[in-house]
């Protein structure tokens, strides 16, 4: 038990630089009170004390601000920073050294019995506000930004943002832009959206292009090989001004 609490004060240190004395954890931490007082709840939960435990979880929530059901499985060096407006379902389940800001919610979209929350893997960090919703998985070192409503499986080392949240690929998108402004206009402000179909086409088109750009430097690669001379060709394609374009079109 000691143990358990000497790690739990060492992850309050490594993730808070605010942590100025142990003394300071143990009195004025409200994540580190509800993490020690969820697992008495859990034990009497898991000895089919049920009543006993909504109860000693009720109390948890009245002294802490954060409310975790009994039923809530949660991991060693789990870390909960500030706190206030946590709430933890019943069937969520938190692997070791995981991170929660204030206003996270680890909640069910699902009246039925059984698995309806979520499981977060091994590192994860939870933005402020954000919302985990339903029996889906976030996976290992993960990220969900602030405010973000999770509504799918997040890959594992991935970011998730956005209402409803979205995994950002970073290679991608720069690849996506990049294109974007040599054609001759912005896709920042097109959102990635599954509900938007044009901006699903826009970005598909982008996609396309990046990729095709791809496979005819491949080309250009292996013609130059055999020996085949094509500088005069790619300076005059190179030559192309979408701006010039532009000001045509207008």
């Amino acid at each position: 038990m000691f143990a358990r609490f000497r790690e739990d004060i060492a992850c309050v240190f490594e993730r808070d630089p605010a942590a100025r004395t142990t003394w300071e954890v143990l009195t004025c931490y409200p994540g580190f009170h509800a993490l020690t007082l969820h697992r008495f709840s859990h034990w009497l939960w898991a000895h089919r004390l049920r009543w006993l435990a909504r109860f000693s979880s009720h109390l948890g929530r009245w002294l802490t601000g954060i409310e975790i059901h009994p039923g809530a499985t949660i991991g060693r060096r789990v870390f909960i920073d500030h706190g206030m407006g946590v709430v933890i379902g019943e069937t969520a389940e938190i692997s070791d050294d995981c991170t929660l800001y204030h206003g996270v919610t680890l909640g069910g979209t699902s009246w039925n019995k059984g698995k309806r929350h979520p499981t977060l893997r091994p590192g994860v960090v939870v933005g402020a506000g954000a919302k985990v919703l339903g029996p889906i998985t976030v996976g290992a070192g993960a990220k969900v930004g602030s405010n973000a409503v999770v509504v799918r499986d997040v890959p594992p080392g991935a970011t998730a943002v956005g209402i409803p949240a979205r995994v950002v690929e970073p290679g991608r998108d720069e690849a996506r832009h990049e294109k974007a402004a040599e054609m001759g206009f912005s896709a920042y402000a097109v959102t990635r959206s599954d509900d938007d179909p044009v901006a699903l086409a826009i970005h598909g088109l982008l996609d396309h292009a990046v990729e095709t750009d791809r496979r005819i430097e491949v080309l250009l690669h292996y013609i130059e090989r055999c020996g085949v001379s094509l500088e005069d060709d790619v300076a005059t394609a190179d030559k192309f001004d979408p701006k010039y374009l532009s000001k045509i079109v207008d």
